[in-house]
């Protein structure tokens, strides 16, 4: 049985990680059976969720975790396009070499696409922390969460395979950049990199059931 302050983060997870996909009906009574707790939190968390806008709350109906929209997606994208480049910056700045050092570890990926957004998520989480500015790396590590989503529900509407050894090349020479404090080096990297995302992820969530505008 969770505990109460666990179920909004469980269920929040389970959105972010497509376990409850763009679109579902939900109901209260149905995630209280599921996580095994009472209503009451379980209502608690979804009006929390509602407020991030990642469920509508449907009156007399119940719940609906909201489909993935085009132009959502895009304004998420570009507020990393904002976000990142700053957390960039303030690792260079005030970050540790032992910090900066211990990003070594994703210069190397090997495994599924699932795999990988769960690296990839890795990478940029790491990077956010690194900044040392906590309100910051909080924001961007929600928008990283959130677009968790977009490239799970994207990479379903991708033909066939990826090879993602150019997008571990491109964190391994922000690596390098960020170890060698070459600010101007390291922001466009990794504003390149966001962009790309974008060039990406965009057109492949165009193709999916689950995107309720295409822009």
């Amino acid at each position: 049985m969770l505990l109460r302050e666990n179920i909004y983060d469980r269920l929040r997870s389970d959105i972010l990680i497509c376990q409850l996909s763009p679109g579902d009906d939900i109901r209260e009574q149905e995630l209280a059976e599921r996580y095994g707790v009472s209503r009451q939190p379980v209502r608690e968390a979804l009006l929390r969720l509602a407020r991030e806008h990642l469920v509508t709350v449907l009156p007399r109906q119940g719940y609906q975790v909201n489909p993935i929209s085009i132009s959502d997606a895009r304004d998420l994208l570009r507020v990393r396009l904002a976000l990142e480049p700053a957390c960039v910056a303030e690792a260079i700045e005030r970050a540790s070499d032992a910090t900066l050092a211990q990003l070594d570890e994703f210069r190397i990926f090997d495994g599924s696409p699932l795999d990988f957004i769960e690296y990839n998520r890795a990478f940029h989480t790491a990077l956010a922390h690194a900044s040392g500015n906590r309100r910051l790396a909080l924001a961007t590590c929600d928008l990283i969460e959130q677009a968790d989503r977009l490239v799970r529900v994207s990479i379903a509407n991708v033909k066939g395979g990826r090879n993602y050894d150019q997008l571990v090349k491109e964190h391994s020479e922000l690596i390098d950049a960020l170890q060698a404090r070459q600010l101007r080096q390291a922001t466009r990297i990794i504003r390149a990199h966001v962009i790309s995302t974008e060039k990406r992820v965009l057109p492949a969530l165009s193709r999916s059931a689950v995107v309720i505008d295409r822009e």
